[in-house]
């Protein structure tokens, strides 16, 4: 067996709001401790209807208060969107607050539109540009204070909250390594560089105070339930949401229909089908199998699992299956 974690993107889903999506985020975190999940990541996007955790750190501050012993963070933080000392202090309070649980993953996409990455943050494009300096200043940030430094992140110096580099290409892999880092995988929407970006990381891994060896964690979505035609029927959910994708539509997310194919072109189905090429959807025996393959074709340390369902009780049966299959 090895660790098991949760990707939760606190879906709104159509016919509810972000009140309701926040209050099922706790009540999964809540069962996932129970559940084994070494941790429970929350993931920063904006103008987004469908998506509640926009304000990434203040929702995993309500996760700590209604958990205890799970690590909880971001998967991830854009840091583009941001200046190292704003996410060093909150992020900083949060270690405070949760001493020796807190997660801070950082990406370098804008987690949104060109548009409205420029309402973020209007010199988007040379923040990005920056993001290596920036990680390494925010890294900086959060150790202990060195002679004749004149900025410090109260709180946040000296907590050495753990830092992950999140990517969806080499890149990141490359940063990751060069800083001896943990390292994610977007493989749950993006998994064209995967393996290629396991085996840079890999090969050019430089030890760190942090961290002795590579350690790899890439992500998955996985729709479980007790049945495979019931697992198949959830997923619609989550392939009308990328179709929805190709067609430059946002909203809420949508409820499981009887017939995929009545909803989606040729087109569509091939691009959200290649999106979604490692998601593993059936009932607890398929479960086990894709997992299984997944995990040997990666030789991952971690695996991160997203489950995108439209009904909460299913939501928590679908990452209830994933536990007890992980557990063995």
């Amino acid at each position: 067996m090895i660790p098991y974690s949760l990707l939760d993107l606190s879906p709104i889903v159509q016919g509810s709001d972000a009140r309701q999506s926040l209050a099922n985020t706790l009540d999964l975190a809540r069962h996932a401790e129970q559940w084994g999940y070494t941790r429970y990541w929350l993931a920063e996007h904006h103008n987004m209807p469908g998506i509640a955790s926009a304000a990434t750190s203040v929702v995993i501050a309500a996760v700590g208060a209604v958990t205890k012993t799970m690590r909880i963070g971001s998967g991830g933080v854009m840091l583009p969107n941001h200046s190292p000392l704003v996410i060093a202090e909150q992020f900083g309070t949060l270690a405070s607050l949760y001493p020796g649980r807190i997660d801070l993953g950082l990406g370098r996409a804008p987690g949104t539109d060109q548009l409205t990455a420029r309402a973020l943050r209007r010199d988007v494009n040379q923040a990005a540009e920056h993001f290596p300096e920036d990680v390494i200043e925010l890294r900086a940030l959060l150790a202990d204070p060195e002679p004749g430094q004149h900025i410090h992140a109260y709180p946040g110096a000296g907590t050495k909250v753990p830092i992950w580099m999140l990517g969806s290409s080499l890149f990141g892999a490359q940063l990751a390594a060069y800083l001896g880092l943990p390292y994610s995988f977007a493989s749950h929407f993006a998994p064209d560089a995967l393996l290629d970006a396991l085996s840079i990381y890999r090969e050019r891994f430089t030890p760190s105070p942090e961290l002795a060896k590579a350690y790899a964690m890439p992500a998955l979505q996985v729709i479980a339930a007790d049945t495979d035609a019931g697992a198949r029927r959830l997923f619609t959910s989550t392939q009308q949401t990328f179709a929805n994708m190709q067609r430059g539509t946002r909203g809420q997310m949508p409820p499981p229909i009887d017939d995929i194919e009545t909803y989606w072109t040729a087109d569509e189905k091939a691009r959200a089908s290649h999106m979604l090429r490692y998601a593993v959807v059936g009932s607890p025996d398929t479960v086990r199998e894709g997992l299984r393959k997944f995990v040997e074709l990666t030789a991952a340390d971690e695996i991160m699992v997203a489950s995108m369902v439209y009904d909460h009780a299913a939501r928590l049966r679908s990452f209830e299956i994933v536990a007890e299959v992980m557990r063995g």
